[in-house]
């Protein structure tokens, strides 16, 4: 079997050069967004890599067809001495014709139940690469009596998909941790940053107590400050407020006995490169040892998160923490882009309430938010472990 690579600026040019080359024959398996070009890990622009094999029956008839033509070919100029211009002319003609009108034979069409799980992947906002995806995968795996048994089908999807989300491990390592949480404006970062501090300030979830502290670089934003600083004299936690990168490695410095130190941000919308690098080199006095965090708001369309992701890079996000999850019934279009980005997922949040609204990722918080699937929750956290939950006592 011939297998291929093709790229392309989009998703479009790519598959018209797999066409091109490999004609009707090309049978596309993957598709990945890879990264070029860019100066210091900025500016890079995303063009898209397909993979796939040539049908090896599509290409044979094809192939059979093409020698059958070459074979005529040979035949007429062979007889060219024994006939006459014009009898030579019209069949070059008709030869002509032949092959531009040659059209390779369709395909049969889909067993309704692809169609069915189409709609309820489009239903969940999933992206067209992802269910194109999950597709290739069913046709590949499922045989046409397989494919009539609806919640086997489901089942199976649900699997897929739950194996196709990564949830981020946090570290091991001894000293003191520093958590780094930047991000797009309007996200609900420094909230988050509220909800963590309290949730390991008191030990909610079955963490244990910490000793906890809060810095903000976000001194630009009117009543940033006095947000964060209103949350930590609430919750007991010591804030500290930076400008540069001096005074950051001096703050941390300074906390360098405690357990947890919680770094909050200034919002950058994705396009402003040249204020994502700024920030950058003040947070680079974090040291290496700190874990940077991307939040993203589950309610950003696919394309708008592609952007984020690929615009914060340079950051080195350990993970991302996915926000407003209490804002929208769709969760198809932020566990494609993940997936597609193989980025894991730290935390989620769904509300504005501290400390309550925050738990740790789990798989089943993501299945079981999704519409129009036959959802068996026993079997989900079974499988993928249950629902870590961060809330107060009572709240479901």
């Amino acid at each position: 079997m011939e297998y291929f690579t093709e790229q392309g600026a989009t998703h479009r040019e790519a598959i018209e050069r797999v066409r091109a080359k490999y004609g009707d024959a090309a049978q596309i398996l993957t598709q990945r967004v890879v990264r070029t070009g860019g100066i210091l890990g900025f500016f890079a622009r995303e063009g898209v890599e397909l993979t796939g094999y040539i049908r090896q029956e599509a290409a044979k008839e094809t192939a059979n067809r093409k020698l059958d033509l070459e074979e005529e070919k040979r035949r007429l100029l062979a007889s060219i001495q024994d006939r006459t211009l014009q009898e030579v002319l019209s069949e070059v003609r008709e030869l002509k014709r032949a092959v531009e009108t040659y059209r390779p034979p369709e395909s049969e069409p889909d067993h309704p139940n692809l169609k069915a799980l189409d709609d309820l992947l489009l239903l969940n906002e999933f992206t067209e690469p992802y269910r194109k995806e999950i597709l290739d995968r069913v046709r590949a795996e499922f045989t046409l009596d397989a494919l009539e048994d609806w919640d086997s089908l489901q089942d199976a999807v649900l699997e897929w998909i739950g194996r196709d989300i990564s949830i981020a491990q946090s570290p091991s390592t001894p000293g003191t941790r520093v958590f780094v949480l930047v991000g797009p404006t309007g996200v609900g970062k420094t909230t988050t940053i509220a909800k963590l501090a309290a949730i390991h300030k008191i030990g909610i979830g079955g963490l244990p107590p910490r000793d906890v502290r809060m810095i903000t670089i976000d001194s630009y934003r009117i009543g940033a400050k006095q947000q964060i600083e209103t949350y930590g004299d609430i919750m007991g936690v010591p804030t500290s407020c930076v400008e540069t990168a001096e005074d950051l490695a001096k703050t941390i410095a300074l906390y360098r006995d405690v357990d947890l130190i919680l770094v909050d941000t200034i919002g950058k919308s994705p396009r402003e490169a040249i204020k994502l690098a700024e920030m950058k080199q003040i947070l680079d006095a974090c040291g290496p040892r700190a874990e940077v965090h991307l939040a993203m708001a589950a309610t950003t369309k696919a394309t708008d998160m592609e952007e984020i992701l690929r615009q914060f890079e340079p950051f080195g996000y350990h993970a991302v923490v996915v926000t407003k999850l209490d804002e929208t019934n769709r969760l198809g279009n932020v566990i494609s882009v993940l997936s597609q980005r193989r980025k894991p997922v730290s935390y989620l949040t769904d509300g504005q309430k501290v400390p309550q609204d925050i738990q740790p990722a789990a798989v089943p918080r993501f299945l079981l938010g999704l519409e129009g699937f036959k959802l068996d929750r026993e079997r989900i956290e079974e499988r993928f472990g249950p629902r870590r939950e961060t809330r107060a006592e009572g709240r479901r």
